[in-house]
């Protein structure tokens, strides 16, 4: 027989990805990946999984590549849009908690185990402190989460990704330049996710008097498989780039009890992105060299973590009702 209120559904929605999962008291199960190219909807892929899974459910909250402001919502890197009380009654839902994936994420880094992180460099996190997530993907995701007392936590969300990128070095001036020439603002983002992997291959090669055009994909398996040295030589070029950018938000945030670093890029990349860049210029930032290379940097290699982020936003969120 199943407790009140469960099982509860959860999501984490990004650009090319929907991941669905039931949670019951004891963690999630029937996880489930769905292409979001195969859907028209939003509504459409929840239902296919719900009906897949012959699930009744009350409550949902979804993680979304996205930010959340407002009931209606439209994805930055996929077609997507919705109204989320729209979405709440056309499922037949009592609750539906919508958030931004990075809150989600951040919001699992509590329960993420530790033989599922993986320290690159830094010394012991400071308890208490401030916390970092970033991540590339289709997209690149930044969030925050600080302690807010009695065992609770606050996420911060925002749009981390779609800050302006801060070249290190001539190298990153030119191609800079080169990503502003094609599309006007170059934000991080731009550079630091699958997209720009590519941008940054495709420059590279053309550098070097010219070579075959690689996907995402193609271009870490050439990494890591193939000794295809532009390959790596992109991949070192990202991860250090990805290091300043982190290093920024550890500064902003005083995030001395870690940052954590998920996504689809980097978890792929493990052995190669510790023994890249990323650290060293991680801890660049002169004066404040030292208090950087105290932080741990840890890389996610849970496969879940946005959706045990969402499900502890809906566990805070039903918390001490009586219908839940």
């Amino acid at each position: 027989m199943s407790l009140p209120g469960f099982p509860r559904l959860l999501g984490d929605i990004g650009g090319t990805n929907a991941r669905f999962a039931l949670q019951h008291p004891g963690g999630i199960d029937r996880v489930q990946v769905l292409r979001c190219a195969d859907f028209d909807s939003l509504q459409q892929a929840l239902r296919h999984y719900l009906q897949a899974q012959r699930a009744s459910v009350r409550h949902a909250a979804l993680g979304i590549a996205n930010p959340v402001h407002s009931d209606s919502l439209r994805m930055t890197n996929h077609h997507w849009s919705f109204s989320i009380e729209q979405l709440r009654a056309e499922l037949g839902l009592q609750e539906l908690l919508v958030i931004n994936d990075f809150a989600a994420q951040a919001l699992a880094l509590p329960v993420l185990p530790d033989h599922e992180l993986q320290q690159v460099g830094g010394g012991r996190a400071a308890p208490g402190a401030a916390r970092v997530v970033l991540g590339a993907g289709t997209g690149l995701g930044v969030g925050a989460l600080l302690p807010a007392g009695e065992g609770r936590w606050q996420a911060l969300a925002g749009e981390g990704g779609h800050v302006s990128f801060s070249p290190a070095d001539e190298q990153e001036v030119e191609l800079w330049r080169h990503a502003r020439e094609r599309h006007g603002h170059v934000s991080a983002e731009r550079l630091l996710s699958g997209s720009g992997l590519e941008l940054i291959h495709r420059w590279l090669g053309e550098l070097a008097g010219g070579a075959p055009e690689r996907d995402a994909a193609a271009i870490t398996r050439g990494a890591l498989h193939e000794d295809d040295e532009l390959c790596r030589q992109t991949l070192r070029m990202f991860c250090g780039m990805l290091g300043t950018l982190a290093g920024n938000l550890a500064l902003t945030l005083d995030a001395r009890a870690g940052v954590y670093v998920g996504g689809g890029i980097v978890p792929r990349i493990a052995g190669l992105f510790a023994a890249s860049p990323f650290r060293q210029r991680f801890e660049a930032k002169g004066r404040f060299a030292g208090a950087l290379a105290e932080i741990p940097v840890y890389v996610i290699h849970s496969a879940w973590p946005g959706l045990l982020g969402a499900g502890a936003a809906l566990q805070q969120h039903l918390q001490g009702r009586s219908d839940a």
